[in-house]
């Protein structure tokens, strides 16, 4: 019993940061200590070794030698936490003892922490990864949604259906953060209808911590409990309620701790508000005026803008905004209209709405978009802000997303990256040296180990379909068929996003005559894989998926096309590493970035996309496909039917013959040239790791005033 409870321990220690969840080979030990329970808890360890018997635990440990590997484990991860051999050891000291603050109204680190809808958190999530890869000092501040973002089911009429889960904080990986009495650390943000209280919870996610606020505390009236219960939920007095906690309450919290953060980085407008706050503290902190503290803190603020719509950011009627800031407004000691004039961009138009972009980029030096296409759309978009300069002049940048590898990348494709890229491959993947090495890998290899990838997603989505199948009590035989849906030798084309208009998701099915023909042709057949929520607000959304929905019950395509329900980071996960083509049609140029694309890239897959985000910036005319030559039309009519007539040429003319044109051995020599192109062009540079590094020299060492030269 001493030596189980001592492998116990390290478990749940190992369970408690989520480092564990970018590291395959943990991943492994829990899900050998018992597959069908692992998989029951949604692979959250946590509950996880809750529930797993004890003397389970000591069976499995001894049967399958797993003592050594969960000691391995453990020095690991020590060694990790322990190790300041990094590169931000060496080039980011100065943010050791100030380090940057990074707040996001979402952040997607694992599927059994449900606290991020989308792109937005997911990209969130990985920047925290990558920042303790690097060893940057780096807090980030978020919210804690008991209830995350919803889960989607579909109903017998292919309607969605939203639920939500009230998630128990014992099974979570998260710990309540204590304040310096020892006492449970609250935060209090005073508004002219009262206070809204908050508890303050940490998440270690590996050398980088991540504080998450929770208005459900018992001084708080019912309604303000329930305001962090849900993700993007509510109206607009909810979502600015949000939004202060984030921003507000954010800033209180880590200095509650003791913390003084060089650089505040604002992860899209939600967390502006920080900005008022971290001005009225040093205005408190210093008795210097707010005409010389805006300068200050302007300039330790970074802004990244993610969304290119005008129609997507945030903004609020001045009272509204007055009731819920008008008390740090009289701390600043700023009129009502000098107030207001800092979320608009015509100061003293007092129809304007208040906008939490326009606050943002007001007060902050470093601002960017992310990616280059996106930059040039948010200086456009933002123009009117900057009078006095040309366009080209507005002082946003871009620094383009990237994905954290070592979560996205297939354990299968990272043993072959290990075996000729090197061990150390991982610390060396934003050097195009790294992947060079990519042209000496057998073709037969890394055709048959995307293959085994492909293999493992349609085992996948049959079981996820039969599941679904049994929820809805349908027929016996529709649940067969679902059990032998999608062709292991067909080309499998994977969809996968948030079903926005914009982002067209049924662009490729406008002709369904036409597509009969490419998916039933008997010699070269293509199938696809569609998954995305809609936000529950979304009718034209939801319309969008019980269209494709019910084209899958269609005869004629019954097994090639199939809708996974309830997209997750699981979901995505099994897609990215299990396709042959990772297809993106956005109306460009809409797409901020779209890194799912990026995520594929690192599995073998082949990107299918409109010139638009970080694709834009990416293709070269070998490692993928494009859809269309990069312009757009007045009429979006015209541009949504030239992008369909390039979508099908591209893919009948180009896509298609590529992957079916075999040799004697059956590879397809043409198509893994290009997955070659696609590692060794792409891979090194649409990473995380190289984002990050950009952020802390493009913005972070500026902002903190670390650099010697410029």
């Amino acid at each position: 019993m001493v030596g189980q409870s001592h492998l116990l321990d390290k478990l749940k220690e190992l369970a408690r940061n989520l480092w564990w969840c970018w590291q395959a080979n943990v991943i492994d030990l829990f899900r050998e200590l018992d597959p069908t329970l692992w998989r029951e808890v949604d692979h959250n360890p946590v509950e996880f070794l809750k529930r797993l018997p004890t003397d389970q635990l000591e069976r499995r440990a001894a049967e399958m030698a797993l003592d050594s590997r969960i000691d391995y484990a453990f020095r690991r991860l020590s060694e990790y936490l322990k190790d300041t051999n990094s590169w931000g050891a060496v080039h980011a000291t100065i943010l050791r003892a100030r380090p940057v603050a990074y707040f996001s109204a979402e952040f997607g680190l694992h599927e059994s922490l449900p606290i991020y809808s989308g792109g937005l958190g997911v990209l969130a999530g990985d920047h925290l990864k990558s920042a303790s890869d690097l060893g940057i000092p780096l807090i980030g501040v978020g919210l804690l949604y008991n209830q995350g973002y919803f889960r989607q089911s579909l109903n017998a009429d292919g309607w969605q259906q939203e639920s939500y889960l009230n998630a128990d904080t014992d099974l979570l990986p998260i710990e309540k953060v204590d304040g310096p009495d020892g006492r449970p650390l609250r935060v209090a943000v005073e508004t002219a209808t009262g206070v809204l209280h908050a508890q303050v919870w940490r998440v270690e996610v590996g050398r980088t911590l991540l504080l998450l606020l929770d208005s459900n505390v018992p001084e708080n009236s019912e309604s303000d409990r329930a305001l962090t219960a849900r993700l993007y939920g509510g109206d607009a007095r909810t979502r600015i309620r949000q939004e202060l906690l984030l921003g507000v309450g954010g800033v209180r919290a880590i200095r509650a701790l003791g913390i003084r953060p060089s650089v505040l980085h604002l992860n899209e407008g939600h967390s502006a508000f920080a900005t008022l706050e971290k001005i009225r503290e040093q205005m408190e902190e210093t008795g210097m005026p707010f005409g010389e503290v805006i300068r200050d803190v302007a300039q330790m603020t970074v802004f990244t803008t993610h969304t290119p719509v005008a129609a997507g950011h945030d903004r609020f009627p001045a009272p509204l905004v007055e009731e819920h800031l008008g008390k740090i407004r009289e701390a600043m000691h700023l009129s009502y209209d000098d107030f207001m004039g800092l979320g608009r961009v015509y100061p003293h138009d007092l129809n304007e709405l208040f906008c939490m972009t326009v606050l943002a980029l007001k007060l902050s030096r470093y601002a960017n978009g992310v990616s280059s296409l996106h930059g040039v759309v948010s200086r456009r978009m933002w123009h009117p802000l900057y009078t006095n300069v040309a366009e080209e002049q507005v002082p946003i940048g871009h620094i383009t997303n990237g994905v954290h590898v070592q979560t996205w990348v297939a354990p299968q494709m990272a043993m072959l990256f290990n075996r000729h890229l090197g061990v150390d491959w991982p610390k060396r993947q934003r050097y195009a040296d790294t992947w060079s090495a990519i042209d000496k890998v057998d073709d037969a290899e890394l055709w048959e180990t995307q293959q085994v990838l492909k293999a493992r997603l349609i085992n996948f989505v049959r079981s996820r379909l039969t599941a679904q199948a049994r929820r809805r009590e349908e027929p016996e035989s529709r649940v067969e068929r679902f059990a032998n849906v999608l062709d292991p030798n067909a080309l499998t084309i994977g969809f996968a996003r948030r079903f926005a208009t914009y982002k067209r998701a049924g662009l490729v099915l406008q002709d369904i005559d036409r597509m009969v023909d490419l998916i039933k042709n008997a010699d070269r057949p293509i199938q696809f894989v569609f998954a995305g929520k809609a936000h529950p607000e979304d009718r034209m959304g939801k319309e969008l998926i019980q269209h494709i929905v019910k084209i899958t019950w269609d005869e004629r395509f019954a097994g090639n096309i199939v809708f996974v329900e309830d997209y997750d980071m699981n979901v995505a996960r099994h897609l990215v590493q299990g396709v042959d083509v990772w297809l993106n049609n956005p109306r460009r140029p809409q797409e901020a970035s779209g890194t799912s694309g990026e995520k594929a890239v690192l599995n073998g897959a082949l990107n299918f996309s409109i010139l638009d985000g970080w694709w834009a910036e990416a293709y070269d005319g070998t490692n993928g496909f494009a859809i269309g030559a990069g312009t757009t039309h007045a009429s979006i009519q015209v541009q949504d039917e030239r992008d369909h007539a390039s979508l099908i040429e591209t893919l009948t003319n180009q896509v298609v013959p590529i992957y079916y044109d075999r040799d004697a051995a059956g590879l397809p020599r043409k198509w893994i040239a290009r997955q070659k192109d696609a590692f060794r062009t792409l891979a090194w540079k649409f990473n995380a790791d190289r984002m990050v590094m950009d952020y802390v020299n493009r913005s972070y060492l500026p902002a903190a005033g670390g650099l010697s030269r410029q």
